[in-house]
């Protein structure tokens, strides 16, 4: 069996996860051919790290390799397009990501925001489907354990599933290109909230498929969105815990959706919560309730008088101060969902089935989310078509 060649564009956070979860796939032969990022030197480190053949500058370089049948793209938001066209054309499958694309022109008139960041999907998907390769969206919740125990739960007890409320919260990003629209196509409710909303479209989708064959869909949202740092009294504060250099995008934001058969679903996403990155859902059915706790969970707990205590031992994500009670995460990435997703999409490729997490969902994350700013900047409740 032909190895599957693996290309990955960047050498950052999100890259550092989805290299490291190539080396847990089982049953499929992977050959990591080559990795690209604009620093030379970034990406020869991250080259040696993780056992790619070769680092390079230029993303021609991956495209032009016959040994390399997925792109795997952990570019900055603006990038996206440009890249999955561009391996789509070169004949290469492709795996993209959260978000999968936005609007990364002025945050001016939210009805065109919306209108640019559709149109630009509809060019990835055209693109797509016009070179026959396959489209995964690297959406990490939906493959995270706790998620797909939910999964199993919900459709163990059949019952209808009246609300979810789930949440991202940490203390700012890791990214440069974070705190500007032209470059991020978005705040806190597109980087953050992204994860939990696929994860809610995901689960009624799924609920619609089994009750009746066909999604459940989104009908409506209501949102609203802040920039809480700009709050006089801590602009004062002479030392900042929180990321707080945001430019033209919001640092907080909560989303209702009321969906087609009447169900609710609330998405908090923030980037002002100290102590660590928190993620988690709680459902509420009919018949039963299941609360997921992704990070942070009671797998460990530690505590230690001074941040010193425990030396360069990894803890947690985003964690302030390794001081007093921490959670210290035995193996974030499974946890997250990393390896299970890369296993699934490595699996796609040479079966040629659907992934979990497929075009579809990353469509509707982005125009959800758009819809969803147009309602926090016109003050008013935004029907779905």
């Amino acid at each position: 069996m032909e190895p599957i060649g693996i290309g990955l564009v960047g050498a950052g956070f999100s890259a550092t996860q989805h290299a490291g979860a190539y080396h847990s796939i089982v049953g499929v032969p992977v050959k990591l051919v080559g990795v690209v990022s604009r620093t030379p030197e970034k990406v020869e480190a991250f080259a040696r790290r993780y056992g790619f053949g070769f680092g390079a500058t230029r993303v021609e370089e991956l495209l032009a390799r016959p040994d390399v049948h997925v792109v795997d793209i952990c570019a900055p938001n603006f990038a996206h397009e440009e890249i999955i066209i561009a391996a789509a054309r070169a004949g290469k499958h492709v795996i993209c990501e959260k978000p999968l694309t936005a609007y990364f022109g002025d945050p001016g008139d939210p009805a065109a925001m919306r209108a640019g960041a559709r149109a630009s999907v509809q060019r990835i998907l055209d693109a797509v489907a016009e070179a026959g390769v396959r489209l995964m969206y690297a959406e990490n919740w939906i493959y995270a354990p706790a998620i797909q125990k939910a999964i199993r739960l919900v459709d163990a007890a059949g019952g209808t599933l009246f609300d979810i409320r789930a949440e991202e919260a940490h203390s700012g990003s890791h990214s440069q290109y974070a705190p500007e629209w032209r470059t991020s196509g978005g705040g806190s409710l597109l980087r953050l909230g992204s994860h939990p909303l696929g994860a809610a479209l995901y689960l009624k989708r799924r609920e619609g498929e089994r009750r009746a064959g066909k999604p459940i869909r989104v009908a409506a949202v209501t949102c609203e969105v802040a920039n809480v740092t700009r709050m006089e009294s801590f602009t004062r504060e002479p030392r900042k815990w929180v990321a707080s250099a945001w430019k033209d995008v919001e640092d907080w934001s909560t989303l209702i959706l009321s969906f087609e058969d009447g169900a609710r679903a609330t998405i908090a996403a923030s980037d002002i919560v100290l102590g660590g990155i928190r993620n988690r859902m709680e459902l509420y059915l009919s018949n039963g309730r299941v609360d997921c706790n992704l990070n942070p969970n009671t797998t460990c707990i530690a505590y230690a008088p001074a941040p010193e205590v425990f030396g360069d031992e990894y803890i947690a994500e985003k964690l302030d101060t390794k001081a007093g009670w921490s959670f210290p995460s035995i193996n974030e990435d499974w946890f997250q969902g990393y390896p299970q997703e890369a296993q699934d999409f490595v699996e796609c490729v040479l079966t040629g089935r659907e992934p979990l997490s497929g075009p579809q969902l990353a469509a509707d994350v982005v125009e959800v989310t758009y819809a969803a700013y147009q309602s926090a900047r016109e003050g008013r409740r935004v029907y779905l078509s």
